[in-house]
């Protein structure tokens, strides 16, 4: 797995600033995440000294990592192994599909091709329709969101690495203010309040030295925008003003450019809804009523026009002014998350009214997805890049990433579910198992060997469980093993139930690959094999080279995917989806023995 994450924009700490060769290939395609090849990627030479934290965005496209196991030598790979006399007695054992099945060998089967048995499949699984929500049962949870004090925020991030960071916003009105100044015990933050009950985090406002290192203040506006769009109701979005165009990049691109709150666009609510709604917020809170423009407008064209004044103090580099716009829109998330309490006291507290509206979807949100990804991926694993670049380069001890819209793409190819079980041998910083466990629900498990990736992705669990609660979503059972895959009993005693298992064996060399094509043998009949190096090349055909090989109970499928979908190369490359077809394959052995026996046959006769 590499130390890289191409990036589209400022949200993450790995970005387009890392690369095999030294040199920099800025990409602006899609991200898509995680496989690898051995070549880690390091980040350029700083000049400050200071440690590097590169932003990475696992939004762009459709959405792990994994290192790997120290090359097994042939005497080390016989003794790892179970010795079986006939490794085709277990092959051949199931013929037949069973007449009942569970949920999720049911899905295995659905997904086998309608073609001839003795044709390779060229296609392993059929293609499903995309939807930008993730559909499982109960994606929400009803637990008090408090992040607690394990939680790493922003601003424990930021000021750990304080030296790579210089200010952002100044005080127009008074150029001796220096509280906008990056300092050790005193600097500029404000706070968010999440969708959550009694989840909020503190950023630190200012802005990376490298511009393609990780941005708080460009990461407060995702968040925001991400809340604005999935939590609240049109009418409450239409008070709150109309959210800029997602990618944010030209706010960025001139920040000291003028802009003043133009007029919104937003679509007109319901103006008795809106009218009762805006009246309660104002009779609430003084400071809102000062953000309410025109005021002399109806109640349906009235908005308090949050991203566009939060956008104009970006632009003018306000520090007060972006204070103050944060002030009033945690102040209106705080009337939607705290309503006022009954007169009544016996009748019901009113419920969050931001999870209220989260949990009418009956599916999570992609964005909502992504967002929990990046901000958690920013704060658990960008401030340890450095220890992920202590590899021997071009073995299997290899670190590289897949990108989080490669991973997602991987989930619908291979049809994850909440019912599904999920393995990734060499699981690196986990990225792969916690992004599957969070877009379907679905149980999965990494097993990774190297110390530092597996320390980093026991940390990124926690970290991951902490934003989960804060955004109110549910996480599927994740483990996480530090040891060796070819050693580890967890993952023998899982291999027989797994439904889709990930090897990012890119740069394995041929001992481990053959030790773990033998741990394949255990797989059950329909499930699925995602590799970066093919176990069973595509083909049409047995030959005597290949029909005792144990690899010929899969159905190969070969893909492309596009350039940005790993850190370790800008360029698209090939990946091979492998399906155990145990059925098939006993009946291709039999037609190319009676083959063969007919041959001899006939050559017999001639003589």
């Amino acid at each position: 797995m590499y130390a890289r994450r191409p990036a589209a924009s400022n949200l993450g700490f790995f970005s387009k600033s890392f690369s095999v060769n030294s040199t920099s290939t800025p990409q602006t395609t899609q991200t898509t995440t995680n496989v690898v090849v051995k070549t880690r990627l390091v980040p350029k030479s700083t000049n400050t000294g200071a440690v590097k934290v590169v932003a990475r965005d696992a939004t762009p496209a459709a959405a792990s990592s994994s290192s790997r196991a120290p090359s097994a030598t042939p005497s080390e790979t016989s003794k790892k192994r179970k010795p079986v006399a006939d490794p085709f007695s277990e092959i051949l054992r199931v013929k037949k599909p069973r007449l009942s099945r569970s949920p999720a060998q049911s899905r295995a089967a659905s997904a086998r091709p309608s073609e001839e048995p003795s044709t390779r499949a060229s296609s392993v699984a059929p293609s499903r329709q995309d939807s930008p929500l993730t559909r499982r049962q109960a994606p929400w949870i009803d637990e008090d969101g408090q992040p607690g004090s394990e939680m790493l925020s922003c601003e424990i991030t930021v000021r750990n690495i304080m030296k790579g960071y210089k200010a952002f916003f100044k005080n127009p009105s008074d150029a001796a203010d220096t509280s906008f100044e990056p300092h050790i015990t005193n600097y500029p933050v404000t706070e968010l309040e999440y969708p959550n009950t009694s989840a909020s985090e503190r950023f630190i406002l200012l802005e990376p030295k490298d511009k393609d290192h990780y941005n708080p203040i460009f990461c407060l506006q995702k968040t925001i925008h991400t809340i604005v769009e999935h939590y609240l109701t049109p009418v409450q979005q239409s008070l709150f003003g109309s959210v800029p165009d997602k990618s944010l990049s030209h706010i960025w691109d001139d920040a000291e450019r003028d802009s003043s709150p133009d007029s919104d666009s937003t679509q007109t609510p319901d103006e008795s809804e809106s009218s009762i709604l805006l009246a309660s917020m104002c009779s609430s809170s003084s400071l809102l009523e000062t953000f309410l423009r025109p005021a002399s407008a109806s109640p349906a064209q009235q908005t308090f026009n949050f991203p566009r004044r939060l956008q104009s103090a970006i632009n003018r580099r306000n520090g007060p002014q972006f204070l103050q716009v944060m002030e009033g829109i945690n102040a209106f998330l705080r009337f939607l998350k705290y309503p006022h309490l009954p007169s009544d006291l016996f009748d019901h507290t009113p419920p969050n009214g931001l999870m209220s509206t989260i949990k009418a979807k009956s599916a999570v949100p992609h964005d909502i997805i992504m967002r929990i990804i990046d901000e958690t991926y920013q704060r658990a694993v960008g401030p340890h890049v450095d220890s992920l670049k202590k590899y021997e380069a071009f073995t299997a001890g290899t670190y590289g990433e897949l990108m989080p819209s490669f991973i997602s793409r991987l989930i619908k190819e291979t049809r994850l579910t909440e019912d599904s079980l999920f393995l990734d041998l060499g699981s690196g910083v986990g990225n792969v198992v916690l992004q599957a466990s969070l877009e379907t629900g679905c149980r999965s498990f990494g097993v990774e060997l190297l110390d530092a990736p597996a320390g980093i992705a026991q940390s990124q669990l926690e970290q991951l469980k902490i934003r989960c609660r804060m955004w109110g979503v549910k996480l599927g059972e994740v483990e996480l093993e530090h040891g060796d895959m070819l050693a580890s009993k967890k993952l023998d005693s899982l291999l027989s139930k797994a439904d889709v298992l990930l090897v990012n064996n890119k740069v394995f060399d041929e001992p481990l690959n053959e030790a773990i094509k033998g741990k394949l043998l255990d797989l059950k009949e329909g499930a699925i094999v995602i590799s970066l190096r093919h176990f069973s090349p595509p083909k049409s055909s047995f030959t005597g080279r290949n029909v005792d090989d144990i690899s010929s109970i899969f159905q190969v499928s070969e893909r492309k995917f596009p350039s940005g979908s790993v850190s370790w190369t800008g360029s698209s490359d090939h990946y091979y989806i492998h399906k155990v077809d145990r059925a098939a394959y006993a009946l291709n052995r039999n037609r190319y023995e009676s083959s063969r026996a007919t041959s001899v046959r006939s050559t017999r006769s001639r003589r």
